[in-house]
Order: C-alpha cells, then structure tokens, then sequence
C-alpha cells in the first residue's frame, strides 16, 4: 500500500523500489518466469556472467521495474523501440499539424484587469491544492543539497525556497481559506526524497499542519545503450535515469491524491518549480483567469525571446481535425515553423514587439481538477514519452552514453478531449519568473549571448525588484533606479533599494495594498533597505534612509504611525574566496552595516509613534 506515516504532518505516498529479501531468496537458483520473459524481451545480456546472487538481485529488480513500469517492461521497451526507430529515421512528430498563435489572456500587473483576476483567484484559493516539483539538486550551482533548501534572499538565510512556498501558502489560507486547510503535494526523486523529509521534519513542516503535506516519489526508469532498446547494466544492476517530470500525473492517479482532493472539496490544483521564488505573486491572478475561462489546464506564459530555452505555446491543428493548444520545446519550435508557409523565418521576433509571437511555457501549469481527475481515470496520467539519444555516428545506431524515455508535465493537455478548454495567461516575465537554473560561469556566458542568466543572483535582484515594485503600487514612494556592478562576471543592476516583503506580509498585490491604510505616507530614499514580515499596517508616516526591519510575530499586529529611520543601512558588495558557498553563488552579498530593528513577539497590536 502507498500511504506510509513518516513525523509530525508528511504523508508520504510513495512509489519506490524496495526489493525485499524474501523476494530475493525466493529468486536465487533456476530458471524464474521474469528471467525468460527478460530472454524474450531481447535483455538476455543481463544475466550473462552473474553469479546466482547477483542474478537473483537483477531478477527481483527486474520485477519491481515490471510493476512499476506502465505497460510494464514489455510496454517500455515496445515504446522505445519505436520512438528510437523514428529518432533514427528522422520522422517528424509534428507531421501534418499546421501551427499558429493561440488564443490567451495577457495580464498587465496593477490592471483594473489584473485585479479583477487576482480577486477571482483569491476566492477559489480555499479550493485549490499546489503541487511542488521538487527532484532537483543543486549540483550546477556548486551546493550538494536539494534546491528548495536554498535561500532566495542572502540578507535572510533562514528562508529557504520551501519555507517561502509554505508561507505563501498559508498566508493566503489565513486570509482566504475559508476554514479550510490548503493542502500541498511535492513529487521528489531518489536524490531529493530523504533530503526533502528531512527538512520538513527540522523545521516542523514550516508551519503546515499535520497531514497537510503529501510527498510522492517518482521512481526511474531503464536506461538504453543503443536503439535496439538494449537495457544498460552495471555490476548486475539495471542502469536507471530519471523518467521527468511528466511523472507527477501518473503520481497523482496511482497514489488516489487526486481523487482524495476531489473528495474534499478542492476544484483547482496548480503546478509549479522548486526555485522560482517570485511565482506566488502571480499565482492569484492566474487562478482568476482560470476561474473566469473555465480553463482546464491553463499554462503561464511570459513574452519570449527567439532562441531562448524555453518551450511556446502553439495552438497545432491537424489534418484529420485534432486542434490543441500545447506546449512546443525549444528545439522544436523551430523547423515546426519553418514547415508551415506562414513562418517560414521560423522562431523569429515579431516586427512589432520584438518578442516570440508564441508566448513562453515556464511549466506552471494551473488545472481543473474534476476535469483532471476524469482523465487520469481514462489514460492513468501517463503523458506522451520521447526520446532524445546522443548518437555515435551517422548510423545511427550506437549512443555515446545510455539513453531514456522521458515525459514532461507540460503534455498533458494532448490527453485531454476536445471539448476541455486549454488557454494560458501571459505575464510580464518581472512578476512571475525568475528561477535558479545556472552557476555563475554559465550565468555569465548566457548573458554574453543576450539570454537570461538564470541564477541566484538574478534570482535575488529580481525578487528585490518586483517586491519595490509592489509596495510602489500599493502607494509607497522610493528611487526606482538601479546601480549597475559586476559580480562573478555578471553585469547585475541592483535596485538602489532593497524591498524584502515575505509572505506573511502578503503574498500579491490587492494583499499588500491592503495594509496602506488612509493616511499613509512611506518614502523611501536611494539606498534604503527594507523588510517586512507579519502583520504591519501603515497608518501614518514612514521614512527610510538607511535600513529598517519590522517584524511581527503571528498573532500579533505593528501599525506604523509615525516613525523615521536614519542609519548607515546595507550595502552589496562583490563576494571573496571567504565567503561560503550559498553566498558565492550570487557573486554578491549583502552586508547589513546598521539596521533599526522591530520585532513585535507578544503585543497584540503595537503601534509605533516616533
């Protein structure tokens, strides 16, 4: 069975390998039912040279595989064999589609529009569960642990990615849910899922409530060492890779956490990445487009780039009738377009904006869950495979490294039928994409060519520069400009203040205005530093020039009437060889000279009258 109890608030779902050693006792000596059909399935070169143990270790692996597999290894391979053939044989997997721009919402953040959304949002929130893909660790950015334990902030290192998702979470379930407890799933892998519940339990779930956080993991599947679909193995181990993140389809159907939410009430659930600290700010407002559309799947976009690593969204119409609106990687954007008579300069900028007329995928994915649910009781969630080998030789035949099938979350609207609406809703990449893809030598050699860096220094800036953003929206005043530096190779303009607004602040726009009460005036000067957690109402006037914290505890409020800060603040500086690694990966740190300080832990309401 899957459920499996795991400390204070984590069900863990799981779908793993654990071969047991009955099983493998059971399987040592003679021939066994799974050693012939793997015979049959031309895998024979497994058992070639084992001792019986280690035969029998391979067979009881092969078994697991067998269950866990859908189709089980007879469906895998008879998938691989032809998705090979066709890699080898060039075939087009867009043959007969014609392609064209689809249909969207654009949403202009601080918009009559935009608002209108975020409120929609809102009120479906007490129904909406959130699903982390969290497989990632952070071994590109030069830090052995998983992703979602770094921080998005160098000037507040106790606030990991997770941490920042959950409190989002919970501060919209605090203002919006209804009573309701919003629940969150997250899909690990084998190198993220002992890391992952690890940091859960240290830090008491960060604040959820037990029961209230699924961990599903996804298992691997075989490796392919050429296009015969010849398993690859090593010391009488079946070589395996990770399948995608097309996976947490299959997982949310084989564990029943779909159904289960369904049950209890929740209608939308949202997909989204492990180190994109700004998304929550969007999410609302995506929520509500969904909510008005009645959008089964309803993918968030930002403008593109020509060229740029990231999918677009196309609408493609077939021959024979078949029209979807679905994401196209990268890599195949291109000749696509270049097919179709209307594109034939293929992913090139519009004249007009400059931009990909295809808007681009950043795989968030919100859905209707009924609509969801229903297919995954049709299809079990498995989303279209490909395969991407790094062939030797024109022959097409040997891979310079083992192969495997892959999927990608993004795919599922090709499950769905034709009477399901599938939209997207773009936004300005400033308020909803900012990941943490790139080291700083990567980040650096991107920016020479003029595409995103990705990094977690952009990653910071970015999250500074919307969070300055929104307290400007909201009705602060402050410089907008930004100071240009060089950190680590990489030209980084820094906002000339830096607005920290965590979650339990608010979360999106109409969230945070709603702490400017009549009569407020907060001015911030070039250079300021700010930070705001909790519970904080401005009711009179704020002046910063330096830097200033005001934190309250939950429970508790801090209404600011009249206060004014003037200290030495916090100032960026280039990194050193001393500095450790969640630091050196931003090129930058920010050092905290001199800070006013306010922490309410106990006042129910504390105003502050200076």
């Amino acid at each position: 069975s899957f459920p499996l109890h795991l400390g204070p608030g984590v069900r863990s779902k799981l779908l793993q390998m654990a071969i047991a050693p009955s099983t493998v006792q059971r399987l040592r000596g003679g021939e066994s039912a799974m050693a012939s059909k793997l015979k049959e399935l031309g895998q024979g070169h497994l058992l070639e040279g084992l001792s019986e143990d280690k035969k029998a270790a391979l067979l009881a692996q092969a078994e697991e595989l067998n269950i866990q597999l859908p189709g089980g290894l007879e469906g895998y391979i008879t998938s691989a064999k032809k998705l090979l053939q066709d890699s080898k044989d060039g075939v087009n997997p867009f043959q007969g589609f014609t392609p064209s721009v689809p249909e969207g919402q654009t949403l202009e953040p601080a918009s009559e529009e935009f608002l209108q959304m975020e409120s929609l949002g809102l009120d479906a929130v007490s129904e909406t569960g959130f699903i982390l893909v969290a497989g990632g660790l952070g071994e590109r950015l030069g830090y052995d642990g998983i992703k979602v334990a770094l921080p998005l902030y160098d000037s507040e290192r106790d606030k990991c990615f997770l941490s920042l998702y959950v409190a989002h979470i919970l501060n919209m379930q605090a203002t919006h849910g209804k009573g309701r407890e919003i629940p969150l799933a997250i899909m690990t892998s084998d190198d993220t899922h002992a890391l992952t519940e690890q940091l859960l339990k240290d830090n008491a779930n960060f604040g959820m409530a037990e029961g209230q956080i699924t961990i599903m993991k996804q298992n691997k599947v075989p490796s392919l060492e050429n296009s015969d679909a010849r398993f690859a193995c090593k010391d009488g181990v079946i070589s395996t890779k990770p399948h995608g993140h097309g996976d947490v389809h299959t997982l949310m159907h084989q564990t029943g956490l779909a159904s289960t939410w369904l049950s209890s009430g929740v209608k939308w659930i949202v997909f989204f990445q492990d180190t994109n600290g700004i998304i929550f700010r969007a999410l609302p407002s995506v929520l509500g487009v969904s909510v008005k559309n009645d959008f089964a799947v309803n993918s968030v976009c930002v403008p593109r780039t020509p060229g740029e690593a990231v999918g677009g969204i196309c609408r493609l119409k077939h021959e024979d009738g078949r029209d979807v609106t679905v994401n196209v990687e990268y890599n195949q954007l291109d000749p696509l377009l270049k097919s179709s008579a209307h594109f034939p300069d293929g992913d090139a900028p519009d004249k007009t904006t400059g931009c990909s007329p295809f808007p681009g995928n950043i795989n968030i994915l919100a859905m209707h869950l009924p609509t969801y649910t229903d297919t995954l009781a049709k299809t079990g969630g498995h989303v279209n495979e490909f395969v991407n080998p790094k062939y030797v030789d024109a022959s097409k035949t040997a891979f310079k490294s083992p192969t495997r099938l892959e999927c990608m979350m993004q795919d599922f609207p090709l499950l769905l039928t034709k009477e399901a609406k599938v939209g997207f809703t773009t936004l300005p990449r400033e308020i909803c994409f900012s990941p943490v893809k790139n080291n700083v030598l990567d980040a650096a050699a991107k920016q020479k060519t003029g595409l995103p860096i990705e990094c977690a220094a952009s990653a910071e800036r970015d999250a500074y520069a919307l969070n300055g953003k929104l307290l400007r929206m909201a009705g602060a005043k402050m410089d907008e400009s930004s100071k240009s530096g060089t950190y680590a190779g990489m030209d980084i303009a820094m906002p000339s203040t830096l607005v920290t607004l965590l979650p339990s602040f608010g979360t999106c726009l109409s969230q945070i205005k709603s702490h400017f009460k009549p009569g407020a005036e907060v001015c911030l000067a070039a250079g300021a530093s700010l930070v705001l957690e909790g519970d904080i109402d401005f009711a009179g006037k704020l002046e910063v020039d330096g830097a200033l914290e005001i934190r309250a505890a939950p429970g508790t409020k801090v209404i600011v009437q009249n206060l004014k800060v003037f200290n030495e603040g916090w100032r960026v500086e280039a990194t050193d060889e001393t500095d450790e690694v969640l630091t050196a990966m931003r090129g930058f740190k920010v050092v905290k000279i001199e800070s006013k300080v306010i922490i309410n832990t106990d006042i129910k309401e504390y105003v502050i009258n200076e």
